[in-house]
């Protein structure tokens, strides 16, 4: 009887979670979370922001959280937004957090609805690797996260399906998407310097673009490094 009242209780989440997924997709909140859309309303933004600082932080880490659990696109014009508002330091305090706690419930969702039922189904076939997980899935997932080529929420569900510990996943995520949250927050914190076409090719923009090529290019470069370490 417990059993299948843990059973029901995972369909009904599952249900609730795509509704949410729909619900978001229909109502265009992604349209929201384009370029286009926060160059049009930044200074509204900023105004706001100004008026109610305090609500604004709660908003945008609530609006993080719930973009990153969903996996709705928009998180990385959401990042831009959090360094044009409240500059590169907190905007990227303010990013890892939400981004932190959504992919956390994002983890446990995948755990709960099917991640439990994997590791009991084929739990002979995953021994070595869940012996693997157990010595060196914190460094699997910093690097992960650490090079912003593998989609974030990709990670998130599968690492869910594994054995690796939520406050691994937590600490692990928070430390490694810092360096993206910082570069984002950096480029989003110079939107106020561009008022026309010509303002793209600043000395600021220029170093911000700079920054995210880099951060783009890591994952050759760390590949590179790793070779020749091996060599």
């Amino acid at each position: 009887m417990r059993m299948r009242g843990r059973h029901s209780g995972k369909i009904a989440l599952l249900i609730l979670l795509v509704f949410l997924i729909i619900l978001a997709r229909v109502a265009g909140i992604s349209a929201y979370l384009s370029f286009d859309s926060l160059n049009r309303n930044k200074y509204i933004l900023e105004n706001f922001v100004r008026e109610r600082y305090f609500f604004s932080v709660a908003l945008y880490i609530a609006a993080y959280v719930i973009v990153t659990a969903l996996s709705i696109p928009g998180a990385t014009v959401l990042t831009l937004l959090g360094g044009f508002l409240f500059g590169v330091l907190l905007g990227a305090i303010y990013t890892n957090a939400g981004a932190t706690i959504g992919a956390a419930i994002a983890f446990l969702f995948a755990r709960y609805i099917i991640g439990e039922w994997v590791q009991k189904k084929y739990k002979d076939r995953l021994q070595r690797f869940n012996d693997e997980m157990s010595r060196n899935g914190h460094a699997y997932l910093l690097t992960l996260r650490l090079i912003p080529a593998f989609p974030f929420f990709l990670i998130n569900f599968f690492a869910g399906l594994t054995n690796i510990p939520i406050r691994t996943f937590i600490w692990t995520t928070a430390l490694g998407i810092i360096p993206g949250s910082m570069v984002y927050s950096f480029a989003g914190s110079q939107l106020h310097a561009i008022k026309s076409a010509d303002d793209i090719l600043s000395l600021k923009m220029i170093l911000s673009l700079s920054l995210l090529w880099l951060l783009i290019l890591f994952p050759v470069i760390f590949k590179k490094i790793k070779e020749r370490k091996q060599t």
